[in-house]
Order: C-alpha cells, then sequence, then structure tokens
C-alpha cells in the first residue's frame, strides 16, 4: 500500500495500519523535507489551530498540553512524536514528489511515479491500494487575487503560505487584506512587534473568543490515566461544538446576538461592531474564526491594531486607497486571502488508460469513488475538527481491508447504481476556496452510502449501522502480487 502525504491524515493511517492491520506493507511518499504536511509548510506569525487539539488530536493517543488551542510547533511536534511511537518514520520516503498514478486490472496493481525533489530522479513504485491523505490545499501556491495598480506599491507583499524567514518587521505599518481565520491569527501575532497592524477586510467574518485552556481540564485531570482525561476532553468538545453549530443551524438569529454580545464584552463600548463584526449571512454558513484568550480583542481595544472594512480601490505607494477614499498607510502588505484547492494534490490519476476526471465521479462512504479501484480518499470536517472524520476513514479503511482478507478478495471498487442518482456539490460549505473549486470536486449523493456527511454522531452512528462491504462495492479475487 502507498499513503501520499505524511501530514496529520498521512501519520494518522499509517497508525491505525499498525494498531489495526499489523501484517500490511505501506509506505508514505511526502513531497517536502519533513513530514507535519500543512503544519510544516505554513511558517507565518502565530500560526495556530482553530479546532481544540482534544478533537484534533487522534483518539489512540492523548493531547498533553495544557493549551486546547495550539500553536503549528505543537501540533507538529504532537505528529512526529505519533510516527515515533509507531515506528512510521523509517517507512516515510521523504522529497518523493508524486506526479502520477495509473491503475492497471490485468495486474490490479497501481503504479505510482514520483521525483525526488533533491536529485531530480524519477521513481516508479508499486501498490496494491493507494490512501491519498493530501488534504485539498494547493501546497505550492495560495489564493492571490490581482488589486490594481499593485505596482504602484512601494514595500513587500507578502502571502502567508509564503512568508518569507527573514522578514523583520519590528516597527513597520501592515495591512493584513482578509477576514478569515489566517488574518485574525496575524493581526494580533504581527502587532506584538510591529508599530501598527491594519485588517483590511471586504465582508466580516465571524468572530469568537475561546480560552486557550478548557476550564475543565483541572477536573479531567484527577482522572486516573491520561487516556480517561483525553476522552472525558474529546467527548466534552464534540458535543460542546455540536450544540453550538446544531443551535447556530435552527437558530441563526439568536445565535448572531449572542456572538455579537460576545464581541462587544471584549471590546471598547464605542467600537464600530456591527460594521466590522457584522457578517452578511448566518453563523457557521462559513467555518467562525477562533480568538484564543481574546488576543485580537487585546490588541484592537490597545490601539496597536485596528479594522478597516470596505472595499479596495487599487494600491498606493504608501498603501492601500479604499473606495471611501481613505487611505491605510502601510510599509508591508500581507495577502491573507485563503488558499487554492487542488485535489488529491494535483497529482494525475489513469484507470486502464483511462485519465480521472475527479468531477466525474461520485464519493462512496465518504472515502472511496466510484469506478477508481483500490482507492481511498482522505478528507476531513470542515465544520468540525479535521481529524474527528480522518479517524473514522482510517478505523473503516482497517476494517475493510481485514474483511477482504476473509473473504480472500483483493480489489474493491464501488459502482453506482445502474438508474443513475441525484448529484449535488462534494463540500456544502460557503467558504471562497470551496466555492471557487466546486466543479473540479467529485460529487456526492442524496442518502448515505453516497452522501459525504459532516456530523460526527451521525457518521459514528453509520459507521455502526452498516456493514463494512455494502452490494455497492464490486470486490474480486486475488492476483499474484503485493498484500497491501
Amino acid at each position: 500500500m502507498i499513503i501520499i502525504g505524511a501530514g496529520i491524515s498521512g501519520i494518522g493511517c499509517a497508525a491505525y495500519l499498525r494498531r489495526k492491520q499489523p501484517t500490511k506493507s505501506w509506505c508514505i511518499l511526502e513531497g517536502r523535507e519533513d513530514l507535519g504536511g500543512t503544519w510544516d509548510l505554513f511558517r507565518y506569525p502565530g500560526i495556530r489551530s482553530d479546532s481544540d487539539l482534544y478533537t484534533f488530536s487522534y483518539e489512540f493517543k492523548p493531547w498533553k498540553s495544557d493549551k486546547a488551542i495550539a500553536g503549528a510547533a505543537e501540533i507538529k511536534a504532537y505528529i512526529a512524536e505519533t510516527a515515533d511511537e509507531y515506528d512510521i518514520r523509517p517507512h516515510i520516503r521523504f522529497q518523493r514528489k508524486v506526479v502520477r498514478c495509473t491503475w492497471s486490472s490485468e495486474t490490479a496493481l497501481w503504479t505510482v511515479t514520483a521525483v525526488r525533489t533533491d536529485t531530480g530522479e524519477e521513481e516508479t513504485w508499486l501498490g496494491r491500494w493507494i490512501f491519498s491523505a493530501t488534504g485539498y490545499y494547493d501546497y505550492d501556491k495560495g489564493y492571490r487575487p490581482d488589486f490594481p495598480e499593485e505596482q504602484a506599491f512601494a514595500g513587500p507583499i507578502i502571502h502567508p503560505q509564503h512568508w518569507p524567514e527573514d522578514l523583520d518587521y519590528t516597527g513597520k505599518r501592515i495591512a493584513v487584506i482578509g477576514s478569515g481565520a489566517t488574518a485574525v491569527t496575524l493581526v494580533p501575532a504581527l502587532a506584538d512587534k510591529a508599530a501598527h497592524v491594519v485588517q483590511v477586510q471586504r465582508t466580516p467574518s465571524y468572530v469568537m473568543p475561546l480560552p486557550e485552556r478548557d476550564g475543565l481540564l483541572s477536573f479531567a485531570r484527577l482522572l486516573p490515566t491520561k487516556a480517561l482525561t483525553h476522552r472525558l476532553m474529546r467527548k466534552k468538545n464534540i458535543v460542546q461544538r455540536h450544540l453550538f453549530w446544531s443551535l447556530c443551524q435552527r437558530y441563526p438569529n439568536v445565535m448572531r446576538k449572542l456572538i455579537r454580545r460576545m464581541n462587544a464584552a471584549n471590546l471598547p463600548a464605542d467600537f464600530p461592531i456591527d460594521v466590522h463584526f457584522n457578517p452578511p449571512y448566518d453563523p457557521w454558513q462559513q467555518r467562525l474564526c477562533a480568538v484564543p484568550d481574546g488576543d485580537l480583542y487585546k490588541s484592537l481595544s490597545s490601539g496597536r491594531a485596528s479594522i478597516v472594512t470596505g472595499h479596495i480601490k487599487r494600491f498606493v505607494q504608501t498603501g492601500i486607497e479604499m473606495q471611501s477614499g481613505e487611505v491605510v498607510a502601510a510599509d508591508i502588505i500581507v495577502t491573507a486571502t485563503g488558499l487554492n484547492i487542488k485535489m488529491a494534490g494535483g497529482i494525475a490519476y489513469a484507470v486502464d488508460g483511462k485519465p480521472v476526471v475527479w468531477s466525474d465521479h461520485a464519493i462512496f462512504r465518504g472515502m472511496l469513488l466510484d469506478g477508481i479501484p483500490n482507492f481511498a480518499l482522505c478528507i476531513g470536517y470542515t465544520t468540525n475538527s479535521w481529524t474527528l472524520k480522518v479517524s473514522l476513514l482510517c478505523d473503516y479503511f482497517c476494517q475493510l481491508l481485514g474483511e477482504m482478507d476473509r473473504r480472500g478478495k483483493t480489489v474493491c471498487v464501488a459502482e453506482r447504481p445502474s438508474g443513475g442518482m441525484a448529484l449535488r456539490p462534494l463540500l456544502d460549505f460557503g467558504a471562497g476556496y470551496v466555492q471557487r473549486s466546486l466543479n473540479s470536486l467529485p460529487k456526492q449523493g442524496e442518502d448515505f452510502p453516497w452522501m459525504m456527511t459532516f456530523s460526527y454522531g451521525s457518521d459514528v452512528k453509520m459507521m455502526k449501522r452498516a456493514s463494512v462491504v455494502l452490494p455497492e462495492m464490486k470486490l474480486s479475487g486475488a492476483t499474484a502480487g503485493p498484500s497491501a
């Protein structure tokens, strides 16, 4: 088996195989020089998870830090510790950028072509299965719209995905364009050293304060083992987050007022909340931005940071001119304008010589695609911790491998109903990076097992309720070659 990607999904898959399918042979191909995926790629100041680490961590490995919201370095260290505990690192082949994967029904094998980024050499790997753990972000290029008259600006223009390690912004005036999690993270982090930071946003996002240390932790640590502590904290946060999301769906106006009240309680009385913290959409139509210990509010209240809401007219030599005529003075402009989606890492796939067009396929049980044999795709939640979904998928994947072994089968492919079925976009989420890429993604059906669910509770019930192998899954017999 070949796992593509050594981020939190790929390392998670390998750990599950170690724990539940220890006889399987596998390797991980990783294009970067180190593991960690997203948490190795992004280096901008303040980078952190906006999900709590009790649910973002693996269910089998307790999160031991006091911080419920943690930075990239801590998360990467946790992933590395998992890799070492399960002896995964020796099976990772770093600096292997996978460029092509081809399936042959004659041999029932995938041929994976990778280019070594250190030497430029091309390598070929054979595997019975591919587990694609590349996520869905474009690791090479973030989303970067063109702004009018950019060339007029005298200073550097930086995208957070390509943050210069040697950038000294001490005493500088910085304009951060954007309103999402990256911008909300950057503003207080930069304000510690910058002369002043201005967040320039076209449309506000929902922002909510969260404690960096969970209030239940002191009680939970009285339990006999770290595993029990982790289980309690994880369960509490799953229930709490689901309850909040459900209330947002059922009572959006009430929740909008509640979030506004939280913002008002953390900002000066005269702060124009309805200008800068009043999105035109309902809560959780896009992801909420977490503010650990109110760091953004503190920067705004102290005067080290400010917000300008409106449309950008053009860049000028000294900063950004808004449509209102206001000029935001800046020595550095940061374009926290979002990410691009790149399905399966941008790798070219083919089945029996026919190129795979992702939008022609439908997701099955959240991880298989109809018509593509022995291929598992790992996409986490968008409205919850990514890893909650990863854990369910990896656990099911191990069950599927075990059941195929029991039946003496080596090939699995999902088949769409012969009469056809209604299809809709894979991700029902309003974020710009999702909306820009919907046409290039696989589709989903209207009901299980063709539905891409985003409720952890519902997914847990479905996994327990449904058989490992369903009628839509065609299994075929053994052939010579690798066992996994």
